[in-house]
């Protein structure tokens, strides 16, 4: 963990942002759900109980000061947007598998982008996102079934 602060916080100081004590405390927590999307007002919560003064705005500015420097990939499903941890600073362009009970979240190895623009002859392709979703293999293996997903 400590490996992963260090780069998250030469990350901040290569894009000239300073590490405060509410910036250092956003990261920690994070990194503790690094496997997991942590929905976005979880995460408010938890800066504002640590620091009762801290606004909103404030909150929701720094998380994506972290996405424009690639500290944390977002998410938004079922119009909840969801935060989590940089998987992998050297390729942050990646996929995931999310578990729809447990929210693991697996890193995929390989990006679909070349099957489909194979398809798009002539077009520009601007951007995408690419996510499976299911249950894991340890979810599964405790019974737990497509049935039973949490929502």
């Amino acid at each position: 963990m400590a490996e992963t602060l260090t780069a998250a916080v030469d990350i901040l100081k290569q894009n000239k942002l300073k590490l405060t004590k509410q910036r250092h405390a956003l990261l920690e927590f994070l990194l503790t759900n690094q496997g997991h999307y942590t929905d976005i007002v979880a995460v408010d919560a938890y800066m504002r109980t640590e620091f009762p003064g801290m606004s909103h705005n404030t909150v929701y500015r720094n998380l994506k000061e972290f996405e424009e420097v690639g500290i944390v990939e977002q998410n938004t499903e079922q119009e909840r947007t969801r935060v989590k941890y940089q998987c992998d600073f050297h390729h942050q362009h990646h996929h995931h598998f999310i578990c729809q009970n447990c929210g693991k979240v697996t890193e995929l190895q390989m990006c679909p982008m070349d099957f489909f623009a194979e398809q798009l002859p002539g077009y520009d392709i601007t951007g995408h996102s690419f996510e499976l979703y299911g249950i894991c293999a340890d979810c599964k293996a405790a019974g737990v079934s497509e049935s039973l997903v949490k929502n």
